[in-house]
């Protein structure tokens, strides 16, 4: 995404903050990805004052916003601990860049529309959770951009479907099957009226709802307005000394196994 949908990122990290409003947790660790210019670690630093994070910066950050991200995760780097894990690594590798176990809670803010496997990275999340932590992400839904794939006739817009276009029913059975538990899900739409083309275009191209445009490319019978499908969720990773279950049956590690002395039951 770019700069002219800041707005949007911000106004979906704090909705998803006021969804975790009922949730118990005490991190001591935190993940962001992609934190976009550094602005969730402001949102997030309200509600959990002096969590270390561990930030993964947005593709393509430049300027005044690269530098005010890098001051940002030195500062926290310092004085409580939180590293910077490369997103390109990530897509890259397919491994985020923390050891096992290392946060207890991971905050992802409008990825997995992009992602072009978002089970595995549903994997890699499960892998730095610690026992007890709690995965919250938002993104973007199938029916993001209707209007624009209901143009009728040719298009010279490129229009582009998501890369992954998972609705909420997929992520909540994907959670399950990655061994993460309560998934809690939920949607809503929100719509975007425009006056101008020039300024819904944009928006498209920054979503990668279409493909980007030369200044002399027109197109009519432009709609005048987005629909952005939300989508919300958490889980738990709990349980994770159990191995992944097989036949619906879960097998326990023996090193969990613990021998129960008289003094014990005393």
């Amino acid at each position: 995404m770019t700069q002219s949908l800041r707005w949007l990122q911000s106004e979906i990290a704090d909705r998803m903050l006021q969804k975790l409003d009922i949730v118990k947790l005490d991190p001591r660790d935190v993940l962001l990805i992609p934190d976009f210019s550094g602005a969730h670690a402001e949102f997030l630093s309200k509600r959990f004052p002096k969590v270390a994070f561990h930030s993964v910066a947005e593709e393509g950050l430049s300027g005044i916003d690269l530098w005010r991200f890098q001051i940002a995760r030195k500062w926290n780097s310092i004085f409580r601990g939180g590293s910077s894990p490369s997103l390109e690594v990530f897509q890259k590798t397919g491994r985020i860049g923390l050891p096992d176990n290392s946060v207890d809670l991971i905050f992802s803010d409008l990825l997995i529309q992009d992602l072009p496997d978002p089970k595995h990275f549903l994997q890699e999340c499960w892998r730095v959770l610690r026992e007890g932590g709690l995965l919250t992400l938002s993104y973007l839904g199938p029916d993001t951009g209707k209007e624009l794939r209901a143009i009728e006739g040719p298009s010279n817009l490129g229009i582009r479907p998501l890369l992954s276009s998972w609705d909420m029913h997929d992520m909540g059975d994907a959670l399950l099957g990655e061994r993460f538990s309560d998934p809690v899900m939920d949607m809503e739409f929100l719509t975007l009226d425009y006056e101008s083309d020039a300024l819904m275009l944009s928006d498209a191209q920054a979503l990668g709802l279409i493909r980007p445009l030369k200044t002399s490319e027109e197109s009519s019978e432009l709609p005048k307005k987005l629909t952005l499908e939300l989508v919300y969720g958490h889980a738990w990773a709990l349980g994770k000394h159990l191995a992944k279950a097989q036949n619906q049956v879960a097998y326990i590690d023996p090193k969990q196994i613990q021998r129960k002395t008289i003094s014990d039951s005393d």
